[in-house]
């Protein structure tokens, strides 16, 4: 009996569970971006991180599970993930969570088409039209046409989730190739481990936050100011990033291990609705009827992606009854 089925009810149910965790990490990381720079926080939820990842090794295998055949696409790959969350983060502390969680999702997008030369899966016209439909959206929600008092934040504020989007596709792509031998914590220890040192050393080099000083804006302050010694309910919010942290780094790894990757990618679209979500609880932020209708287009288009690749696995499992092995 295939295992197919169970692999992709498995893979979905964990990239819910990720990108719920994404968005409360998300949330987090805005709320405190006004009095803490990016790398004190990144450091701080990839500390904590990594010891219950470390926990879910001692599950999985033991510290056998961390050593690896190929331990330089590990490592492009860990660094690959942290420049996109720093390109993501950093622009959140300049727009609303949905515009950057909106502009982000064109990794789902890239994913697919990532997909068919990276990992030779099959993605029909359909699909690819879909994806198109997708790309428009996103162009729709950053409005690159707006100029002078009606673009309050530059442009190249909203290039960043986009830059963001392209290394955490190939990111995702590789977790695909890396995961048939390895676990997902391990995975997710190599990437904390990378958060880790990159935050190092950005503490080291700009830790004192003399790069900070005379600069006007918010993305580049909220990168360079000085470390602040977390106090109050700020301790506990630090330690909610360090589990978010261990959450995400473990679910997205055994999700796109699980199933493939134009199966699992459209659920991340998820994540908008839920970026909108907190953005109104926490924030009070509502989108725009513009940024609305590209929201939409995303969604839309990752539906109908996701609906058109289920139709066909099924054609493929009753043609082939196709066995995967991990």
């Amino acid at each position: 009996m295939s295992t197919e089925p169970n692999n992709r009810i498995a893979g979905i149910v964990f990239i819910l569970f990720g990108m719920l965790a994404i968005s409360i990490n998300d949330t987090l990381i805005k709320f405190l971006s006004g009095g803490y720079p990016l790398h004190q926080m990144v450091f701080t939820r990839s500390v904590i991180g990594i010891v219950f990842s470390l926990a879910l090794v001692q599950m999985e295998g033991g510290w056998r599970i961390l050593k690896t055949a190929t331990p330089g696409l590990h490592f492009l790959r860990a660094m690959m993930l942290v420049v996109a969350n720093l390109c993501f983060f950093v622009a959140l502390a300049s727009l609303t969570q949905a515009e950057v969680t909106a502009i982000f999702f064109a990794a789902p997008l890239m994913i697919t088409l990532l997909s068919i030369p990276m990992l030779g899966e099959k993605v029909g016209p359909l699909r690819i039209g879909a994806v198109i439909v997708g790309f428009i959206g996103v162009i729709i929600v950053a409005s690159p046409w707006q100029t002078g008092a009606a673009r309050v934040t530059p442009f190249y504020v909203y290039t960043l989730p986009l830059i963001g989007a392209c290394f955490y596709a190939t990111t995702q792509v590789l977790t695909r190739k890396l995961g048939v031998t390895s676990k997902a914590s391990a995975l997710a220890i190599y990437v904390q481990a990378n958060f880790i040192i990159v935050c190092a050393c950005f503490y080291f080099i700009a830790g004192d936050g003399r790069f900070a000083e005379g600069l006007e804006s918010q993305s580049l302050i909220f990168l360079l100011r000085p470390w602040v010694v977390p106090t109050g309910n700020d301790i506990w919010l630090f330690a909610g990033l360090g589990m978010a942290s261990a959450v995400v780094g473990y679910t997205m790894a055994q999700a796109y291990r699980l199933s493939d990757a134009a199966t699992v990618a459209p659920f991340e679209y998820v994540g908008l609705p839920l970026a909108i979500f907190w953005g109104f609880v926490v924030f009070g932020e509502l989108p725009t009827p513009v940024m609305m209708a590209g929201i939409v287009l995303i969604l839309g288009s990752g539906l109908f992606v996701f609906l058109r690749e289920r139709q066909k696995g099924r054609k493929i499992l009753r043609a082939k009854r196709v066995h995967r092995r991990y």
